[in-house]
């Protein structure tokens, strides 16, 4: 005899299979304290960039265990979607292979006749708005939910693979350093080149906030110096005095900075590794105020939002974001024509 269904019991597994994998996420990350493993995970973040810093941690993780235990071929994974998603690709998940835990986020549908009152109506299942009723569809929570990489399915449906340039050692990716240069001037700030360290106190770039400029060292390859424009790029845009949810932390602000360059570095195929180790893991060790573990963890989210909004602002990336191609996510929520509708994204939800 089947067990009559108990909301209440379900709700607890629920949550505890929500606890179970918040507390994986966390001791994933503690991992990463050492600057080494913070790179590769900031770089790996770059490529899966359409989910979040801690979803991209999860995955990261799991396929390592699965590629340990022989399960997968590859130590990374490529492309991940849900079960139904790689159906709608033409492909299957094969039989045996592990789903990759991730939070999920669970919305809710809301109408208003009047949304600047902020007297909002949250709709019953089935329910449909009303003529003229604006429609916004909010997070109200997370559950634990599953994805797998491209190669843990088959089928005959095929994987477009983007062609992705191997840059030359000092090399820089075409239009990169105009398309930072034109964004730093595009918030005021000036450029401008030195012959060497010895002119901005020993470093490879500086930027001076009052009197908005910056510059960067002649003397080194044009990868390094890209690489240096985009860390001064997210001094401007994370640790500026003139941003009200800037850290005033020495430690926070370099972590932030060059955590942004590295990710975007990798959007672009560049590797930053041999620098950007020893500058992030001797920064993150002055943050005496802040674990090791909660200076990396709100980093990467902080820096991920920001190198998306500003991929808008610079040539388009070589780096694919891990969604597989030609995969569209169907929107489940009918609308009724004659309501309006107030957008939702993945990164509204941040998931």
């Amino acid at each position: 005899m089947r067990r009559d269904y108990n909301p209440e019991e379900a709700a607890a597994a629920r949550q505890e299979k929500l606890d179970e994998l918040q507390a994986r996420i966390e001791s994933a990350v503690e991992d990463l304290v050492t600057g080494d493993d913070w790179i590769k995970a900031v770089a790996f973040a770059a490529k899966f960039r359409s989910r979040s810093f801690l979803n991209t941690i999860a995955i990261w993780v799991q396929h390592q265990d699965a590629f340990e235990k022989g399960l997968v071929p590859n130590p990374e994974p490529t492309h991940v979607a849900g079960f139904k998603q790689w159906q709608t690709l033409g492909r299957f998940v094969q039989k045996g292979q592990p789903g990759y835990a991730i939070l999920a986020p669970v919305t809710a549908t809301f109408v208003s006749d009047n949304p600047s009152s902020g007297d909002w109506r949250r709709l019953e299942r089935g329910e449909a708005p009303k003529p003229g009723e604006v429609l916004s569809k909010r997070l109200i929570g997370v559950k634990p939910a599953y994805v797998w990489d491209a190669s843990q399915t088959g089928g005959d449906g095929a994987i477009p693979v983007r062609a992705t340039p191997t840059l030359l050692q000092g090399q820089a990716p075409e239009g990169l350093w105009e398309g930072i240069a034109a964004r730093l001037a595009g918030l005021g700030y000036e450029l401008r080149d030195v012959a060497g360290a010895a002119e901005i106190n020993g470093a490879n770039g500086q930027t001076n906030y009052s009197t908005k400029l910056v510059t960067v060292r002649l003397d080194m390859d044009d990868a390094a110096r890209v690489k240096t424009l985009a860390h001064e790029l997210g001094h401007v845009l994370l640790t500026s005095p003139d941003n009200p949810d800037a850290s005033h932390h020495r430690g926070i602000s370099e972590v932030e900075a060059e955590s942004f360059a590295a990710m975007v570095c990798a959007c672009y195929g560049m590797d930053s590794t041999g620098y950007t180790v020893p500058y992030v893991a001797g920064w993150a060790e002055t943050v005496k105020d802040k674990s090791p573990l909660a200076v990396m963890r709100d980093t990467g989210e902080r820096v991920r939002h920001t190198v998306l909004a500003e991929l808008d602002h610079l040539p388009s990336p070589v780096i694919d974001d891990g969604v597989p191609p030609g995969l569209v996510e169907h929107n489940p929520v009918s609308i009724a024509p004659s309501a309006r509708r107030e957008p939702v994204t993945r990164e509204a939800v941040g998931l």
